[in-house]
């Protein structure tokens, strides 16, 4: 059954009636309802076109929200071969909020990263609504030793609102642990490639996306802090939420032109959740790419370009 945004209400009444049309279709062979369906489906399709033809940033949060939209488990499944997931970071617990493993991507043998937020209630609650503990970046600092170690390209699936900020976590060192794995994203001497595929959030993200290469999903979002979050520290309102997402530049197309991220990954109209298939085939494409464009460079290269690559992110404005 489709989900459907605030905001595409108007899409949810044709939509509506068009299936409404083909139920009593579907209960009365007599009845012949094909034109009506068509010019439905017609007028759906262009309030569809309409609406993700100019999406606001608080829309692209969204959208980059939805439940239906597929996630890091997904990707896995469809993009990598021989998936071996590896547990634990060997000190505390293992976060499931964490997914990596080895795999082969394409036949080449790769290590794959990523924040899994879970498709229903109880694996939402599993995987801690896709928020990590310090032990899943923990985890993640091990598997990008071991990726370094046999000298295995890192892809990385970011899907956070942020990293968990409860209690229990800030005893074990959630801050250290972030830098931590922030500062291994810099150090590892293999190519390093990071996908938002729905919310890059604050710290949590960056810890996975220090990459050579960053790619966005065309509705996927960036950012410091979730625009509520935002809202509530600068005008003590969290419900001021969409101006701080106007204010933020946290959209693909900003972070694109201020130099954060390096491609867009288009989406199927309507959202990646609306044909999450040809959206993970967007994905392929990508990583193959930026693959392609990292083999052949030796470990001082590329850790020299990551390094490069952050020091120069703030030297240009949205003007320029």
């Amino acid at each position: 059954m489709t989900q459907y945004l605030d905001f595409e209400k108007p899409l949810a009444e044709i939509e509506g009636k068009a299936e409404e049309l083909r139920a009593l279709a579907r209960a009365n062979e007599e009845m012949d309802i094909t034109d009506e369906a068509k010019a439905l489906d017609a007028k759906a399709a262009k309030i569809l076109d309409d609406l993700y033809g100019s999406l606001t940033p608080w829309r692209k949060c969204q959208v980059a929200r939805h439940p239906n939209r597929p996630h890091c488990k997904d990707y896995i499944e469809e993009l990598f071969t021989e998936y071996t997931p590896l547990a634990g970071d060997r000190n505390f617990a293992d976060d499931l909020a964490v997914m990596g493993g080895l795999a082969r991507f394409n036949d080449q043998p790769v290590v794959v990263i990523g924040h899994e937020k879970g498709n229903d209630t109880k694996s939402r609650i599993e995987r801690n609504f896709g928020m990590a503990r310090p032990e899943g970046y923990r985890k993640a600092v091990r598997l990008m030793e071991l990726a370094g170690k046999f000298n295995l390209p890192v892809i990385t699936l970011v899907d956070t609102p942020g990293a968990y900020p409860g209690k229990g976590a800030e005893e074990r060192g959630q801050s250290e642990a972030i830098a931590r794995s922030t500062e291994k994203c810099l150090q590892i001497g293999v190519p390093l490639i990071s996908v938002i595929i729905g919310e890059g959030g604050s710290g949590g993200a960056v810890a996975f996306a220090t990459a050579n290469r960053v790619a966005m999903m065309e509705h996927s979002v960036y950012s410091v802090i979730t625009p509520e979050g935002c809202a509530s520290i600068l005008w003590k309102d969290s419900e001021k939420m969409r101006e701080a997402a106007e204010a933020m530049r946290l959209t693909a197309d900003d972070l694109r032109k201020l130099g954060v991220t390096d491609q867009i990954i288009p989406e199927p109209k309507g959202g990646a959740h609306r044909d999450p298939a040809a959206a993970i085939q967007s994905v392929r494409k990508a990583i193959t790419g930026m693959l392609k464009d990292l083999s052949g460079k030796d470990a001082k290269s590329l850790i020299a370009d990551r390094r490069r690559k952050y020091l120069d992110i703030g030297g240009k404005g949205l003007a320029a």
